[in-house]
């Protein structure tokens, strides 16, 4: 049997607490032979439009192909997105394990937050005897969150603290969150003696931001976190947090969905055990860090992936952005996707990617989900470049639907500029993007790249429009003035070879006869059929040209009276021809003259349409001469 296909949906894997969960989810996938089709989005880093783009790849997730689904919505900043992702595995009814969201129907590996919580705030208000209690809490509809923000509320309730909304700040489980928190509390007098945060990376945030404004920790505040991270438990000041057994989590969750795939029987949720870390942030000294050789390697680690990885992705998004045109973007590329030591990597992009309307509501600017096919315009495996051919993007990816012998994991990352969507990137079996901090930064560059070629592309079409424009007659699609007085010129770039030059002057009979009897529209239809008329028996290079609203002007170089002659016999014949086939109850009809002459190194053209004109109306002088015969004509 070929490797199954399990799914987990996450976002912000640069955090601790994601990515020692997936690591426990990889030790059993690689022990069961399970390929893992990670869906990653960084919700909640640069605003709301681009939290769209993100949470887009969500859409891209066909369940149907897929054997389970680990779920790790507590991540996902947007009750919505959950909402829509929830409902869609509830209809595709297969095995699925939620990690610290207890959801019915599923199964599910967590704790009790609310008794971890509660042992928090009881350590700090009933064991240091604090009696103001700041908190930073994660987002509202978390369900974590709501759990630990209620277990803080009723321990002070227990103890007789009055609680207060102006203690408390609403947070997203960012560490930027701890720096405004604090700020907050500050700006409005009512820091109080311990500052209690529902996850470690809050509580770093707050702690230098403490610490930025002069105060000692815990001498003058306590600070405690959640989750026993390693960065909090190496911090400088090690800092008091509730120590769970996030690897083992993922590793559960992993092993329920392949029961469940299996049929193997089960219990439906699995509750681990938590406990309270006291460490030097509250003044305690119970735990100690990591061994010191253990901190040090790690610590060096992370100093090398920064010092390797910053260069490479700062070089990556130069580069890209001094792309000239698509190929040469792809072309810069292939040196970055190298880097990465993946085994595999695509570029997949909607049909539509290109799409040139910036306005949201227009049918090609994609937000919501992704074409009905994708194109890979940049494909690497086995070491080797190439492009594949586009195929539909229910499939996700065209190397899901082969069973492999060995278990894969797939990253898929959404290629987005805002909310518009552009496509989505695939590695597989690279450590790049859960070792480095830097993998959303490489996206990111990848993605402002693609829009930057997207909206030079567009410029340029632009720019034609409006040359088109300027050269061209929109209601004929023949040469305006300008595009006339453009195109002659090219006659003249050898002086030594001026040759007899014509202009012909043609004006159309009884236009003001149709607009006033069969309205501007038919007008128009007429103009056009004249255009076409005089364009057809052009044939000899000739720059044809709507002069005025019924006007038009012909030059001919090299001519010659006889070749004026049979242009002009030409052009009547077509428009006879057209009369008799219109179908309309008028007849279009047309005064023409035109003059030749060789042109001296003045080449005043204006001299040589001004003799044409005047032939051209005394050939429509010369025509019907009663008054109804010249209202017809447009003479009156």
């Amino acid at each position: 049997m070929g490797a199954l296909n399990i799914a987990v949906i996450i976002s912000g894997i640069d955090e601790e607490y994601q990515s020692t969960i997936l690591s426990g989810i990889h030790e059993f996938a690689e022990e069961k032979n399970i390929n893992i089709v990670h869906f990653i989005a960084f919700g909640g880093v640069l605003g709301n439009q681009n939290d769209i783009g993100e949470f887009n790849i969500y859409n891209l997730i066909n369940y149907d192909i897929l054997d389970g689904v680990i779920l790790l919505t507590n991540t996902i900043a947007s009750p919505a997105v959950v909402r829509d992702i929830v409902d869609r595995i509830r209809e595709a009814d297969i095995p699925v394990s939620s990690v610290d969201c207890d959801m019915e129907g599923f199964c599910s590996v967590g704790i009790d937050n609310s008794r971890a919580m509660e042992e928090m705030v009881r350590h700090i208000v009933e064991e240091h005897g604090v009696r103001k209690v700041n908190y930073i809490t994660g987002p509202d509809a978390n369900p974590e969150s709501i759990m630990r923000f209620n277990a803080y509320k009723k321990v002070l309730a227990e103890n007789g603290i009055e609680f207060d909304e102006r203690y408390v700040y609403h947070g997203l489980f960012r560490e930027r969150d701890g720096v405004s928190g604090v700020e907050e509390f500050i700006r409005n007098g009512v820091l109080g003696q311990a500052v209690i945060c529902a996850n470690d990376v809050m509580a770093i945030g707050a702690f230098n931001t403490l610490k930025e404004h002069g105060y000692h920790i815990p001498e003058d505040v306590m600070v405690t976190g959640f989750d026993n991270i390693f960065n909090a438990r190496n911090y400088y000041t090690p800092i008091t947090s509730v120590d769970r057994p996030l690897k083992k989590s993922g590793y559960i969750a992993c092993e329920q969905v392949y029961n469940g795939i299996m049929g193997i029987k089960q219990e439906r949720s699995v509750i681990l055990e938590t406990s309270i870390c006291r460490n030097m942030s509250c003044g305690c000294h119970d735990v100690e860090c990591d061994d010191i050789m253990l901190f040090k390697r790690e610590t060096y680690d992370i100093l090398e992936i920064y010092h390797r990885d910053v260069p490479e992705v700062n070089s990556m998004s130069c580069i890209l952005a001094e792309s000239d045109d698509f190929n040469h973007n792809i072309e810069s590329l292939k040196r970055y996707v190298e880097q990465m030591n993946c085994e595999k990597f695509f570029l997949c992009l909607c049909e539509n990617w290109l799409d040139d309307s910036d306005n949201p509501g227009n049918e090609g600017y994609l937000s919501h989900g992704y074409t009905e096919n994708v194109e890979v315009p940049l494909a690497y495996c086995d070491k080797q470049f190439g492009k594949l051919s586009k195929f539909p993007s229910s499939q996700i990816l065209s190397d899901l639907k082969y069973k492999t012998p060995h278990s894969k994991k797939y990253y898929f990352s959404p290629i987005h500029f805002n909310d518009r969507c552009l496509g989505y990137s695939v590695i597989c079996n690279s450590d790049f993007p859960l070792r480095s901090p830097m993998y959303h930064a490489w996206v990111i560059s990848l993605s402002n790249s693609l829009e930057n070629i997207r909206k030079k592309i567009c410029l340029e079409k632009a720019l034609s429009k409006l040359e088109a424009l300027y050269i061209y007659d929109p209601l004929t699609q023949i040469y305006n003035r300008n595009g006339f007085y453009e195109n002659i010129s090219k006659f003249y770039s050898d002086v030594s070879d001026n040759k007899p030059s014509m202009i012909m002057f043609a004006d159309m009979d009884g236009m003001k006869y149709i607009n006033d009897n069969f309205g501007h529209k038919e007008g128009d239809f007429a103009i056009k059929g004249m255009a076409e008329s005089i364009g057809n028996a052009c044939s000899d290079n000739e720059v044809l040209a709507r002069f005025g609203g019924d006007e038009f002007i012909i030059f001919g170089y090299n001519y010659d009276e006889e070749k004026a002659e049979k242009l002009r016999s030409n052009i009547q014949k077509n428009i006879h021809e057209y009369n008799n086939t219109s179908e309309k109850p008028y007849k279009i009809g047309i005064s023409i003259g035109w003059h030749i002459e060789t042109l001296g190194d003045d080449r005043d053209f204006n001299a040589l349409i001004t003799k044409a004109d005047l032939k051209m109306y005394r050939e429509k002088r010369s025509k019907p001469t009663s008054r109804e015969g010249r209202q017809i004509m447009g003479i009156d």
